[in-house]
């Protein structure tokens, strides 16, 4: 019998309590993978974690804050213990986004931007800082942006620009990590109907629908296989690049 892809990898998926987050573990899981699960929220965390193992693959769960050095740092080092000293694959998910005050650029709270631009920039490169040293050669990063970055979503300016920030993060993470034979790329998925979605409009099933090559809405699981096929074997040649998920909104 073929071994799953992900045995004996183990991946770190952050801000996985619940969302994207938990569909990417669980995607994950599905693969074979050990999967670590770390968010702010750590009951929603434990959740994910017991959904990996109904999977028949271990699970770890722990409390992150990402725009903390200390708590990230702490997050790898468990990981990686987690992972008999390796972190093969590491998902940047963790992202403010519906509590995100939309706003005219003038109406922006400084505090709020920097809130945004801490746990949606800052946080990825202090998550791939701290486990860089446990990255192996072939190792695999991913990070979400958004596909709001192509298409300027108006009073919406501190989330766009963290996420168009991702971008760049990523390409810069692709050449220095890249002597390592490590990839890094990144996911732009479009409008996707996660818990976070549903609470920003009444609406939310059929917003952009009318707007997609794709007429239906993009659901978390859409959005997992771009994942899988970025941290798996069939794109080791593929780095500093971004996926944009969002069923033909908009073509980049």
């Amino acid at each position: 019998m073929t071994e799953p892809e992900g045995a004996g990898r183990t991946v770190l998926v952050t801000g996985a309590a619940g969302g994207l987050g938990r569909s990417f573990a669980v995607g994950f899981a599905g693969r074979g993978y050990r999967v670590a699960v770390a968010d702010l929220d750590v009951a929603g965390a434990e959740e994910t974690a017991r959904l990996v193992e109904k999977h028949g693959t271990a699970a770890w769960s722990g409390r992150i804050d990402v725009t903390d050095p200390d708590s990230v740092a702490e997050t790898a080092a468990a990981v990686a213990a987690f992972g008999d000293g390796r972190i093969d694959v590491v998902v940047n998910n963790a992202a403010i986004y519906a509590t995100v005050t939309r706003s005219p650029l003038e109406e922006i709270d400084p505090g709020e931007w920097d809130r945004v631009m801490a746990v949606n920039l800052k946080g990825p490169w202090l998550v791939v800082r701290a486990c860089s040293p446990h990255l192996p050669d072939g190792g695999r990063v991913v990070n979400l942006s958004s596909a709001t970055v192509f298409s300027g979503s108006e009073n919406w300016l501190h989330y766009v620009a963290s996420k168009g920030g991702v971008i760049a993060l990523t390409r810069v993470m692709a050449k220095e990590l890249g002597r390592r034979s490590i990839t890094v790329n990144a996911i732009a998925p479009g409008f996707t109907l996660t818990e976070a979605s549903y609470g920003l409009m009444e609406n939310a099933a059929q917003y952009g629908v009318d707007r997609g090559a794709l007429r239906r809405s993009s659901t978390p699981e859409d959005v997992v296989g771009a994942a899988l096929f970025l941290a798996g074997p069939d794109s080791a040649f593929m780095t500093g690049q971004t996926l944009v998920v969002d069923g033909g909104r908009q073509f980049i």
